[in-house]
């Protein structure tokens, strides 16, 4: 599943993103998209809080890539 927060501020990002999760089943692969710069920090500190994985964290064309798998 992918998260278009391009174009959104902190914490938006992570509002969708945690959105998505809740009704994602566990072991779901959620990649959000994000153009401001906190996401880079916010999202792998709410997954950790959460008790999620980071998966993969990319960058491209101002673009931040970020990949969250679902925990229980």
């Amino acid at each position: 599943m992918v998260v278009d927060a391009r174009g959104l501020r902190c914490p938006a990002p992570v509002i969708r993103l945690a959105r998505a999760a809740k009704d994602a089943p566990v072991g779901s692969t959620l990649t959000v998209l994000a153009t401001d710069p906190a996401a880079v920090h916010d999202v792998p500190a709410w997954a950790r809080m959460r008790g999620h994985v980071m998966v993969e964290a990319t960058q491209a064309d101002g673009v931040h890539s970020l990949t969250v798998r679902t925990q229980a």
